[in-house]
């Protein structure tokens, strides 16, 4: 039976205004997140209707078990992420057209797309949460504990859950599809449908989210883009969008090429996820959950319920 634990977590997002720029000691990183939020709600609603839908294929009972702890811990995630954007929206009312466009990207995914695409989609890309998530735990005190506790706090919990979760998409798919090479051979059109659904989220961020408040150009997460607005910065300033630094400009070179490869080698054949290098602070997280702290609040919550990191260092 899975060993999978479905948490629903209540981030209080409807308490206080919801800051766009959560963690203003690095904007760029603050709008990256913001997007997978966008990202997240649509892509884990489709994960839902799949593994509804996949349901009658899976013959295996502890298969279907994976399963049914994998939706329920996605569909968590999507409630959260609607509640965090919920806040940005309240703030910047235009963004609701931006998750409406997201959201469809993966309402027409779902409804033109064959069951066994969309598993390859969901193994795919849940492959290369691992290595990536790695990078930003293992950088969890520049990434996350200068910004609003709330949101750091979501990221945190759903990140460190991926993690938790990291087979079993890949495990679902083998038990129904079992072809290894259609998953790779799909690999390019599932994460070009990924950049495509980021790219409304930031172009949206750009389009009705002041400067003032975002500091960046959004969009400054893609290549493409920050060498075309060098051009402009060049030739026709008025028309740039903002500052554009990456997310993970301060961070190691050496891990950040390390995730690159871990995601890489996570679309070959024969890739098993229980395999891969976890975060330290997944086993930390785990371990204060089930002590009963906070993690709602995972950088100032109460004396009683604080991570014991924080406890330590105030004695």
């Amino acid at each position: 039976m899975t060993d999978l634990k479905p948490r629903k977590m209540d981030f209080g997002f409807e308490d206080q205004d919801v800051p766009f720029c959560w963690n203003p000691e690095n904007p760029a990183w603050s709008s990256m997140s913001n997007a997978v939020s966008f990202l997240a709600i649509g892509f884990e609603k489709m994960i839902v209707k799949l593994i509804l839908q996949a349901k009658p294929l899976i013959t295996d009972p502890e298969v279907a078990a994976e399963a049914a702890a994998f939706m329920r811990q996605e569909g968590h995630h999507s409630t959260a992420h609607r509640q965090h954007v919920a806040g940005l929206i309240r703030a910047y009312p235009g963004l609701q057209n931006t998750l409406d466009a997201v959201n469809g990207e993966f309402d027409l995914l779902t409804e033109r797309t064959s069951i066994n695409y969309r598993l390859a989609y969901t193994a795919d890309l849940e492959a290369t949460f691992t290595p990536v998530f790695k990078l930003m735990l293992d950088n969890e005190a520049t990434l996350f504990a200068p910004g609003d506790d709330r949101v750091a706090s979501l990221f945190l919990w759903h990140f460190v859950e991926e993690v938790e979760h990291r087979s079993s998409a890949l495990i679902i798919y083998n038990s129904v599809v079992g072809n290894e090479l259609y998953r790779m051979r799909m690999a390019a059109s599932i994460f070009a449908h990924v950049m495509k659904s980021i790219r409304i989220a930031c172009a949206g961020f750009n389009q009705h989210v002041p400067l003032s408040e975002r500091k960046v150009d959004s969009m400054s997460m893609f290549a493409r883009h920050r060498a075309k607005q060098r051009v402009l910065t060049a030739f026709a300033p008025y028309l740039t969008k903002g500052p554009m630094p990456r997310a993970f400009d301060g961070l190691n070179i050496g891990e950040q090429l390390a995730a690159l490869k871990g995601a890489v080698l996570s679309q070959m054949p024969g890739h098993n996820p229980a395999h891969e290098k976890l975060p330290a602070l997944a086993d930390d997280w785990f371990t204060r959950y089930d002590a009963g702290y906070d993690c709602t609040r995972w950088y100032t919550g109460s004396d009683e319920t604080r991570p014991l990191a924080a406890s330590a260092e105030a004695n």
